[in-house]
């Protein structure tokens, strides 16, 4: 997948271009950046292109550890205890 198709805004580029970017900013940008990604696009593949282009010069950037957790999948939920969880609903 080529850069212009993983990051149609420019956003990721632009992140890696601000001196001094915090993680949480970072995050800021990658919803932004989730949230204007079409459909069409599979998100695993355009993070895989995006860390494979930006992360190897920039392995200590916050921008990469963002991306690099996006790729982990989230853990399944757990059921919560209490009441509702002996007696169902």
């Amino acid at each position: 997948m080529d850069l212009k198709e993983a990051d149609p805004k420019g956003l990721v580029r632009e992140s890696y271009r601000i001196d001094g970017i915090t993680l949480g900013e970072c995050r800021s940008i990658f919803m932004d950046w989730a949230l204007s990604v079409p459909l069409s696009i599979d998100t695993p593949d355009a993070l895989r292109s995006l860390i494979a282009h930006y992360g190897p010069e920039n392995a200590g950037h916050p921008m990469t550890s963002v991306l690099t957790e996006a790729l982990v999948a989230p853990q399944a939920p757990r059921r919560r205890g209490g009441r509702i969880g002996r007696v169902g609903v």
